[in-house]
């Protein structure tokens, strides 16, 4: 199996901004997972590495990485596969991310900066691009409907062998 180094994590809180005549924060934020692999592999087996790596074991609802986890997101791990991920044109992650960002607003010029170098970079230098598809609520965990919204992203930069897994979501 392909091996994925986890190479920089950065957990983007909008919280962390002043959102001050801006709207409300929405307890939103974004997790940013980039992990480095070996030249040449192709998307599918990158997608199945992740799957399978360690740091997929997240919840992200304030548990972190459970190595010995069944959920990721909202979903009972056994139903998200490589399988699960769709090809979608970078400018239409990028639409979708933006939207939600600013969906209560205007968000503060820190945090459009932070997500610019962040996000927004991520997915601006992959070569490729996948999103979790919905996977149903009959597939969630047994508390699984945390999360009002839940946007994940898998941004493949096979110039860079750089695969990024970014999360975006609310408390």
């Amino acid at each position: 199996m392909t091996e994925l180094v986890l190479d920089t994590q950065v957990l983007v809180n909008f919280q962390h901004h002043d959102f001050t005549g801006h709207g409300p924060h929405g307890h939103r934020w974004v997790d940013v997972k980039s992990f480095r692999f070996p030249q040449g592999i192709q998307d599918r087996e990158l997608l199945a590495a992740l799957v399978a790596h360690e740091q997929f074991r997240d919840d992200y609802a304030g548990g972190g990485v459970d190595p010995a986890g069944t959920r990721h997101g909202p979903y009972w791990l056994k139903h998200v596969t490589a399988h699960a991920y769709r090809p979608v044109a970078n400018t239409d992650a990028l639409r979708t991310l933006r939207g939600w960002a600013s969906r209560h607003g205007s968000i503060p010029e820190s945090l459009e900066e932070t997500l610019a170098s962040t996000v927004h970079a991520s997915i601006d230098s992959a070569t490729s691009c996948y999103h979790l598809q919905d996977l149903g609520h009959q597939k969630f965990h047994d508390w699984g409907g945390v999360h009002s919204d839940f946007h994940e992203y898998i941004a493949i930069d096979q110039d860079r062998a750089l695969l990024t897994l970014l999360v975006a979501a609310d408390d």
